[in-house]
């Protein structure tokens, strides 16, 4: 058995757990005692003659003293974990089983000893574990079981899952890699790539000798460039199967175990279920036997954190089974722990959902939910805006299938409707008094708030007066592990992942004119929608924490995604201040500017039109005026879509150009200078964005009502809107942007010396540019040359076309293919780079960030050749423009600690794209920027730090535009 992988797997299971009478973190023991007695009793498999738990132990092996950098990239286990390592080998010893490790050797290589012995010797091994690691052992008599899945993996399961067998498992493994383990692999094989090469063939050395053969170049010249990594690679992978064992085979001959000592260790260990269970299948009086002295004494070490210091309850383990009710001595958490561990499993049943109308009961439920140490939450609101929003109800989600909705705010005509009409059930706990007994659990720290989109909970309870902390949030965590796979509402997850469809909201509020508003909705028709949701969360929860430990997206969820939501909530409840009169004067101006544009396309058209109207303007441009380029949509009419346009306009035609002239103008009137006044909230008389966090696959934040990322910087009409976001009185606008930050990333990725260097000297990059593709000096450069080195360098980025430079440049498209030509020619190493980021998208569906973030392009395989290579330059485009993404949210999440840490007043109030945008007060202005500053340039810190420096400019002014 893998020891290691089960306490991973245990700890990372459930919530931080502590032993109730002191404190000691226990949560991994916990989990693990369960593992082992379910697996013990309940796996249905041959009872074995002889068992073992294997654990690495904590000193350097032989794998080190032949590569220095293995494994060198972990980090260091939790620190609630490290006391718990001792006590695990003392559960297993409790359980009369074995607890093997040895100094120089991995767990995985005892395995592989003992695997190999027990199979010489005729017997049938299984290997309880899952890490892909141990496949290259399966075959001959040897089989895995994974118990988690309650899934053996003989040699047809590892073919179904690598499409080789176990006998090529290694040489696969050298091929790919493993950046966990920082084993180096070849750069740009995946593992679908690899088993094609090691179908073809046959062996990594046959490989490595015909590499010269492989027709790609870029994979060719990666298998010639990095076979000694290979061959590096697949010592490090290879298990050693010839261990001098400390221990021989025959002293692992099951030994009966002690019922009365693992009972002692349970009592000490306060598992009280676990201790009931075992002691009635073992016929143990447990109230006879004494606790393990020792493991009383047993303390947290130099553990600490809040989870231990809460002194939260442990759960002794999963005493209940399905829905029933716990057994005699279970505690909440253990029917809870229950329950969520079958989330998946357990059929949705709406009828069991409970309303509660009473002070007492919810009281009651709330002390519940402290007790397990969770729960899951949903708000109904009257609006989606949460700063103007009325509180309808609140749902509670305690346990898969337990789940209640309280009514708060519920009306219909000024009396209370229930769906049946009955008088009696219209009762309903005032939003005050529901919230104050709901404040201790959500100021609690030892107690998890789970939802979906909780960012919406945080805004509205933060204009409540109260906060929301500790969280998960199930859109994140799937935002982490499928952005690029689908949507991530709660509605299209719930069919996805649990097979199951939500009530919809039109069959709560009717649709069409016979809609009401969702306060005026019936209460009984409104609970089972909101509890549901509330439920289905749990569920997905518990899915997904799963998913993301065995991913290895733990971190990425941690330090990218959960802290945004307070982040980006406190943004929204500040707002921004606008100046009205600006936007009403410039409104007239585009209104007059559009209106001379109208003027112009008519006399060009030879006849007024609507030029708004697509159906009217295809005409006119394809019908009367017979353009090229005609192609009509589904619909039948002519196709005038902006691309459309823009190659008419390149190809010499003036009224295409007015018409994109116009629609820009028409866009930004009614955008911004019509519509900002429209959000001014009636309180703070500030406009208030509402921030998207999982709308983009590469992890770019956007935003909505308004829609600030979109305003235009290189037109003056952009400009001038930017000039209407203004600082309150006694303040001063300070905007910090990245500079030229996706090229800096690039240079990174690439490793680019040319680039590197350039900007290390803090050079004009693109000058240098120019320089190195056109051989024209820095000095005196004309800025025509510039211009074009600086559209290349942005272009290279999002995988432009020589027809897409050529319309930039106003060019030939063959000139334009000869800049690019001669980029790639000047910079190999960026084709290098794009390259290997479509491979890795090809191989594994996906492409990552410099941190890890993942994002899925599955349809980069497409047999259209279009499509294709739209998602080529996504996933070129993806790793890039996501870690210029992930670099500011970091420095996002650290900069209001760190102003405060500094007393300094300055509020953040918005982000866009590379730029983040503060409101300070006027004497603290000159002492904020250098700490905004260095905030942003030190956000990779510590965990990366980049080949090129980053740099910030942050200026401030009374409006956005002259700070920008």
């Amino acid at each position: 058995m893998d020891g290691s992988s089960y306490i991973f797997r245990a700890f990372h299971a459930l919530p931080p757990l502590t032993r109730p009478s002191d404190g000691l973190p226990v949560g991994a023991v916990s989990g693990f005692c369960n593992m082992l007695w379910k697996l013990l009793r309940d796996a249905g498999w041959v009872d074995p003659t002889h068992l073992a738990v294997v654990f690495d132990k904590s000193e350097t092996t032989f794998r080190k003293d032949v590569y220095p950098a293995y494994k060198a990239n972990r980090s260091e286990p939790p620190e609630d974990l490290i006391p718990q390592f001792p006590l695990i080998r003392t559960a297993t010893r409790a359980f009369s089983i074995p607890a093997l490790e040895q100094g120089g050797f991995e767990a995985d290589d005892l395995i592989a000893t003992y695997a190999r012995l027990a199979a010489e010797a005729g017997a049938e091994v299984t290997i309880v574990g899952s890490d892909k690691d141990l496949f290259q052992l399966i075959g001959g008599g040897v089989v895995m079981l994974d118990p988690v899945k309650d899934k053996r993996i003989g040699p047809d399961e590892v073919f179904e899952k690598f499409g080789v067998g176990p006998d090529k498992m290694i040489d696969l493994q050298a091929l790919t890699g493993d950046s966990v383990d920082n084993v180096p692999g070849v750069p740009g094989i995946g593992a679908k790539t690899a088993a094609q090469l090691l179908a073809e063939y046959g062996d990594l050395e046959t490989l490595l000798a015909r590499a010269g053969e492989i027709r790609q170049p870029k994979r060719r010249e990666n298998l010639i460039a990095s076979a000694d990594l290979a061959r590096l690679s697949k010592t490090l992978v290879t298990l050693d199967q010839n261990v001098p064992l400390d221990t021989p085979l025959a002293d692992l001959a099951v030994e009966a175990p002690n019922p009365a000592r693992l009972v002692a260790f349970l009592k000490a260990m306060e598992f009280t279920t676990l201790t009931r269970r075992v002691a009635e299948a073992t016929g143990v009086d447990a109230a006879a036997v004494t606790p393990d002295a020792e493991m009383m004494s047993a303390k947290r070490g130099s553990a600490s954190g809040d989870a231990a210091a809460s002194g939260q309850a442990a759960p002794a383990d999963t005493g209940a089974t399905g829905g029933a009710p716990a057994s005699e001595g279970a505690t909440p958490r253990d029917l809870a722990e229950k329950l969520v561990a079958r989330a998946a499993e357990t059929t949705i049943d709406r009828s069991a959902y409970e309303i509660v109308r009473d002070a007492g009961r919810l009281a009651a439920l709330i002390a519940e939910a402290r007790d397990i140490g969770r729960f899951a939450l949903s708000l109904e609101t009257s609006s989606i805006d949460p700063m103007q929003a009325e509180i309808v109800g609140l749902a509670l989600g305690l346990a898969p299938g337990r789940a209640a909705y309280v009514p708060i705010g519920h009306h219909a005509g000024g009396d209370l409707l229930s769906e049946s009409g009955d008088a009696a059930a219209e009762a309903q706990i005032p939003e005050a008094e529901a919230l104050a007994l709901l404040a201790p659990a959500l100021a609690d720290d030892s107690v998890l708030k789970i939802g979906h989109n909780v960012k919406l909970a945080c805004t509205l309870l933060a204009e409540r007066g109260h906060g929301l902390a500790p969280y998960d949030d199930a859109l994140l965590m799937s935002y982490v592990l499928d952005s690029g796979l689908g949507g991530q509402g709660l509605d299209e997850l719930a069919r996805r992942h649990l097979g199951h469809a939500l009530i919809t909201p039109d069959e709560v509020t009717g649709s069409g004119r016979a809609r009401v508003p969702l306060a005026e909705a019936p209460v009984d028709r409104v609970a089972p929608y909101a509890a549901e949701r509330a439920d289905v969360a749990l569920r997905l929860w518990s899915l997904f924490r799963q998913r993301l430990t065995a991913d290895r997206m733990t971190t990425v969820y941690a330090t990218l995604e959960r802290p945004m939501p307070s982040v980006l909530s406190r943004m929204e409840r500040r707002g921004v201040a606008i100046d009205r009169a600006l936007l009403s004067r410039l409104s007239g101006e585009l209104a007059q500017r559009m209106g001379a544009l109208e003027d112009e396309v008519h006399t060009l058209a030879g006849e007024p039109f609507n030029l708004g109207s697509p159906k009217q303007l295809g005409d006119i441009l394809f019908g009367k005026m017979g353009l090229p380029g005609a192609k009509k949509t589904k619909t039948g009419a002519w196709g005038t879509a902006a691309n459309v346009l823009e190659e008419l306009a390149a190809a010499g035609h003036d009224l295409p150009r007015r018409i994109l002239d116009w629609r820009q103008l028409s866009k930004l009137k009614s955008t911004y200078a019509d519509a900002l006044p429209t959000y001014l909230h009636p309180r703070t008389g500030r406009v208030h964005t509402n921030f998207q966090l999982a709308a983009t696959t590469t992890g770019r934040l956007s935003s909505t009502e308004p829609n600030i990322q979109n305003i235009p910087v290189r037109t003056e009409e952009g400009r001038k809107i930017r000039r209407a976001f203004v600082a309150a009185p006694g303040t001063k606008l300070v905007s910090a942007d990245y500079s030229q930050i996706e090229l800096r990333v690039l240079a990174h990725m690439a490793d680019i010396p040319q680039l590197t260097q350039a900007f290390e000297d803090g050079l004009d990059i693109h000058a240098m540019t120019a320089s190195e593709m056109f051989g024209v000096p820095v000095a005196g450069m004309p800025s025509e040359v510039r211009r074009r080195a600086k559209a290349i360098n942005f272009g290279i980025i999002y995988g432009i076309s020589a027809f897409g430079l050529a319309n930039q440049l106003s060019i030939g498209r063959e000139e334009a293919g000869q800049y690019i030509k001669t980029y790639f020619e000047r910079f190999p190493g960026i084709r290098d780079y794009m390259e290997a980021a479509k491979a890795a998208a090809r191989a594994d569906g996906f492409v990552t960030t410099i941190f890890g973030r993942r994002c899925h392009y599955p349809q980069i395989n497409a047999r259209n050749p279009a499509e294709r290579a739209n998602f080529e330059r996504a996933a070129i485009n993806a790793p890039i423009q996501g870690s210029a993404a992930d670099i500011i949210r970091r420095a996002m999440i650290r900069m209001e600690e760190a102003l405060a840490a500094a007393n300094l007043g300055a509020k953040m109030l918005l982000q866009v794209h590379d730029e983040l945008i503060f409101e300070a007060p006027e004497a603290e202005v000159e002492a904020t920027l250098p700490v905004v500053t260095r905030v942003m340039e030190q956000a990779p810190l510590p965990a990366l730090e980049l080949r090129v420096p980053l740099k910030v400019d942050a200026r401030a002014a009374d409006n956005w535009e002259e700070a920008h």
